[in-house]
């Protein structure tokens, strides 16, 4: 499987944006058979140049998440990139998955501190494990055999109290550690991922940074998810939900056409890609890359 680094590189000098999708491991079998039979064959249609497979709160799927991308390497021969965290994991159980990974071949990580178990409270670093996701891009550096990807957040990390521009300050530093390639957590207001992106810029940040880009499924959904990681809906997108806020349908078709004119718009300004939040479904996604001509 390709080192998704050189993957963005060659798309970058065809002119060509990269298209990545992103699951999550089911919590049933029957989901998983969805997930595994339908919903990725289904979007392997599009020809996607990635995928990525994410990580429980408090690594409570690890074992999952490296099978779930074995399998979608060898299905599909897609490259996949598995997401790790520092939760609930000593330094060497890390080394332990990143050898199984290795093992799997398994060449593509998503380096992230994580969520505490549950999801909610606050994180505390496990004995003789990491505190920081730093810690783990200087391990999987120190390793080698793997593109490193971290997370970027346009509108500052929920538990940042400090301000966006000391997150983002954090994550240069990230960078310098040996990460190859940034995706962006989701967000709805462009304008916020353009101060972000220019002020890593201007800083002399050089990596590819991904948008991440969600399709709004309901209102009740969205306002869920965006009270958890700390993105805003802007008054005006949260007026258009509240006009279908009884009609799930008629939101998700208004949602495909605001990502839509969103992923238009931040191609417009020359990101190297989109990558999209699937929340395991096809149907949204598979109708945006369409509308912007990139099946």
């Amino acid at each position: 499987m390709q080192l998704i680094r050189d993957l963005i590189a060659a798309k970058r000098a065809a002119r060509r944006p990269v298209i990545s999708f992103e699951f999550f491991p089911t919590k049933t079998p029957e989901g998983e058979r969805t997930l595994l039979e339908k919903t990725i064959p289904s979007l392997c249609q599009l020809k996607p140049d990635f995928c990525s497979v994410t990580y429980g709160a408090g690594g409570s799927t690890r074992e999952k998440t490296l099978g779930i991308v074995a399998r979608i390497q060898n299905d599909h021969q897609l490259t996949t990139m598995a997401h790790l965290t520092c939760v609930n994991a000593t330094e060497q159980q890390t080394r332990d998955i990143l050898a199984q990974a290795l093992a799997l071949g398994i060449r593509n990580i998503l380096a992230l501190r994580g969520d505490p178990p549950g999801g909610v409270g606050e994180f505390h670093k496990t004995e003789g494990g990491f505190e920081y996701s730093y810690q783990l891009v200087q391990l999987l550096r120190e390793l080698g055999g793997f593109s490193v990807g971290v997370a970027g957040f346009p509108e500052g990390h929920i538990a940042c109290q400090e301000g966006r521009h000391v997150d983002w300050q954090r994550l240069q530093h990230k960078i310098d550690c040996g990460a190859d390639f940034v995706v962006t957590q989701l967000f709805f207001d462009n304008a916020d991922f353009y101060e972000f992106r220019d002020y890593l810029t201007t800083r002399g940040v050089r990596v590819p940074i991904l948008p991440g880009i969600i399709p709004i499924g309901s209102a009740a959904q969205i306002k869920k998810f965006t009270a958890l990681c700390g993105a805003k809906l802007p008054a005006p997108l949260l007026a258009e939900l509240e006009k279908r806020v009884n009609d799930d349908a008629a939101c998700a078709a208004f949602g495909i056409e605001y990502a839509t004119r969103q992923c238009a718009d931040l191609l417009r300004h020359g990101v190297p890609g989109i990558h999209f939040y699937t929340l395991n479904k096809a149907a949204a996604t598979t109708a945006i890359v369409k509308n912007l001509g990139l099946a």
